[in-house]
């Protein structure tokens, strides 16, 4: 079957948001007199969602759901001063005007949506799915199932594309392909995709029927 169904991961996909993730952790880390960590570390934390970024960010024993707390309302405060949409993705989305679109991110679904809404992008995606709007996050399958639903197609039509092996482990889970985005913030894992893309610009390449 053809591929008219795109979901697509967030961060490290359409979004480079490390440096505004990094700016919460740190103030976060300061507040407990901690040193900040170099934007790399908190990049190679970031694809499982908030808790395990705080959790890993942290020293042993000093994450709790209050600190977890306090460093989505810290990253909120920050959420939109420095991420950028990568080159090239808007293009792309542009062409999907006439496909069935989807966000699944793991980020938290109110931060997701401020976040698509400050860079202009909620307007593509009719469904779209945050770290907490289903039972259990990527890799486990149940968002990218919950997102086919709401968008009435089956497995067999759509293409999960996203930077992180989360990404690809959830759509190999739900039955649908997937595309490795080389470019983002995570890594594959080792776990085989059908499609990679060294870049964003190879996505037309890749799906050239998206185009009308």
């Amino acid at each position: 079957m053809p591929i008219d169904t795109f979901l697509f991961d967030l961060d490290g996909t359409l979004v480079d948001s490390v440096a505004d993730l990094a700016t919460a952790v740190n103030l976060l880390r300061g507040e407990l007199d901690l040193p900040p960590l170099p934007r790399e570390a908190v990049r190679s934390y970031v694809g499982d969602g908030a808790t395990l970024l705080v959790q890993r960010a942290l020293p042993p024993g000093l994450y709790s759901e209050r600190r977890l707390q306090r460093f989505l309302r810290l990253y909120g405060d920050h959420l939109l001063e420095e991420t950028a949409i990568y080159p090239g993705i808007r293009d792309f989305l542009e062409t999907l005007h006439n496909r069935r679109l989807a966000v699944v991110t793991n980020k938290p679904l109110a931060l997701t949506l401020r976040l698509l809404d400050g860079l202009h992008l909620r307007r593509f995606f009719p469904v779209v799915l945050g770290g907490d709007s289903c039972l259990t996050k990527k890799p486990d399958p149940a968002p990218v199932v919950e997102a086919l639903r709401q968008l009435q197609r089956p497995p067999e039509s759509a293409v999960m594309i996203g930077d992180h092996h989360t990404d690809l482990r959830a759509g190999r889970a739900a039955g649908v392909r997937t595309c490795f985005c080389a470019w983002g913030i995570g890594e594959s894992g080792g776990v085989a995709s059908d499609f990679f893309a060294a870049t964003p610009f190879d996505l037309p390449r890749l799906f050239p029927g998206a185009a009308p």
